[in-house]
């Protein structure tokens, strides 16, 4: 819109110079034939009425005193010449005529005896001011060639320039004022329509699967942005319904996973107890003097392998059900260093830039992390390794308490580290892998995070970071 408008002032400013510039162009050569027609007419009178014989010889004495007179009626200059170009009478003043002054060129001459209304108009620039100078013949009542008329005419544009400069002035300032409307209207425009168009924007860059997104309930006047909204409401309706089938699926999908794996755990120590049990039931002699050591050894091959069951079960029924937190104000660094005097490894390092870090948490759960990461660290470490090194670290950092737990094992191996933290990963021959997964979620439950920084061979560590809550 602004653009149009400063399009249509620069056009209108240039046809109106152009116009202006083409009235001034007609109105001087109208007002020179004008004149020319009325001094040729005046010039007709005086060759009537004069005494002289009508020569070219005789018209120096004819307008000896007319030229003055006729120059003076209609405020020209006059110049007379003869045909061949000579100057014979002029209306200037005596003093400012040359002794011997300039013949008409001969390419004047030519043109003027060429052209059908035996008239000429010479157009000149000099120092920036147009002149013209109409060169006509002057003829006696039988039409035959007396002499040249010469009228000179300086084109006076002042009148002109001014009209123009004051019309420049007035559509200036009334493309002004429309500029000012323009970008007024042009912003509460672009804002309102913007406006609608933003909201869209925020909605689309709040919309996530893992959240409620809200619907937009604005009610545009475009047609076009109506239909953008309902096709984002619409995306938000099949977006939900997408979450909720992906949700459901996941937890389909992790139930049969839990499944399997419970199954799978359950179904190890079932096999050797019905082993135990068939060759029992076939090496059974009542008679047999060591009967009794075989009832408890087999006995306590059935209860151990139950135990194992039971462990199973208990592990499972921790992980599905977190027992509730008992926040209390605790020192870390003592906790921490307390968990671990129930590993007997002497290679276990406990260090702290602090000696007191004090925050709220449920001892027990932080606890079962540093067992873990630890009982973790001990077993990635192969027994046939001679240097062996835990090292576990409690450090306060812009607010925050930093536990990691450091090993020079054998690492963790590319393949398996986007699985570490999966409920029923593990790279260990025995347990059911849901340590790390517990712990994770305990840790997010304070809004905390786990990471691990890991290289093949040399080490893996872990960094647990709490929120100190006072």
């Amino acid at each position: 819109m602004i653009f149009l408008i400063l399009m249509a002032s620069i056009l209108m400013a240039s046809i109106s110079i152009i116009q202006f510039k083409n009235e001034a162009k007609d109105y001087h050569q109208e007002r020179l034939d004008r004149k020319e027609f009325a001094i040729k007419e005046h010039i007709n009178y005086v060759l009537s009425t004069t005494t002289y014989p009508l020569t070219p010889e005789n018209l120096p004495l004819i307008f000896k005193d007319k030229i003055h007179e006729l120059a003076d009626i209609h405020n020209l200059e006059i110049n007379i010449y003869s045909l061949d170009g000579k100057l014979l009478k002029s209306s200037k003043a005596l003093f400012s005529v040359d002794k011997v002054s300039p013949p008409i060129p001969n390419y004047i001459l030519k043109l003027v005896q060429s052209s059908v209304e035996k008239r000429y108009v010479d157009i000149k620039n000099t120092n920036g001011i147009k002149n013209r100078s109409s060169y006509s013949q002057i003829k006696d009542e039988k039409f035959k060639p007396l002499g040249i008329l010469n009228i000179p005419y300086v084109e006076d544009d002042g009148f002109y320039e001014e009209e123009l400069k004051q019309f420049l002035i007035r559509l200036s300032q009334v493309y002004s004022f429309m500029l000012v409307i323009a970008f007024a209207l042009a912003y509460f425009l672009a804002s309102y329509i913007t406006k609608s168009l933003k909201t869209i924007s925020d909605k689309i860059n709040e919309t996530s699967l893992n959240q409620k997104n809200e619907k937009i309930v604005i009610e545009a006047n475009s047609r076009e942005i109506n239909s953008l909204i309902s096709a984002y409401n619409a995306m938000v309706d099949k977006l939900e319904e997408s979450a909720g089938k992906l949700a459901q699926s996941e937890r389909e999908q992790a139930w049969r996973e839990m499944a399997k794996q419970v199954a799978h755990e359950i179904k190890n120590p079932l096999t050797p107890m019905r082993l135990t049990v068939q060759s029992f039931q076939r090496k059974f002699d009542a008679n047999d003097p060591n009967l009794k050591q075989k009832l408890d050894d087999y006995s306590k091959t059935l209860i151990q392998q139950i135990d194992t069951m039971s462990a199973v079960a208990s592990a499972f029924s921790n992980f599905a059900t977190m027992p509730a937190q008992q926040n209390e104000s605790l020192n870390v660094v003592d906790v921490v260093e307390l968990s671990l005097d129930i590993f007997n490894e002497d290679y276990i390092i406990f260090e702290s830039n602090k000696e007191e870090i004090i925050t709220k948490l449920d001892r027990t759960q932080l606890i079962r992390i540093i067992t873990n990461l630890v009982k973790n660290a001990i077993q990635s470490i192969p027994e046939e390794q001679e240097e062996k090194s835990v090292l576990v670290s409690v450090n306060e950092v812009e607010n925050n308490v930093i536990i990691s737990v450091k090993d020079n094992g054998i690492g963790i191996e590319l393949y398996n580290q986007s699985h570490i933290f999966e409920p029923k990963f593990t790279t260990k021959t025995s347990g059911m892998g849901l340590g790390l997964g517990i712990i994770k979620n305990i840790i997010e439950n304070y809004k905390g995070t786990i990471t691990f920084e890991t290289e093949s061979g040399k080490g893996t560590t872990f960094i647990v970071s709490l929120p100190i809550i006072n």
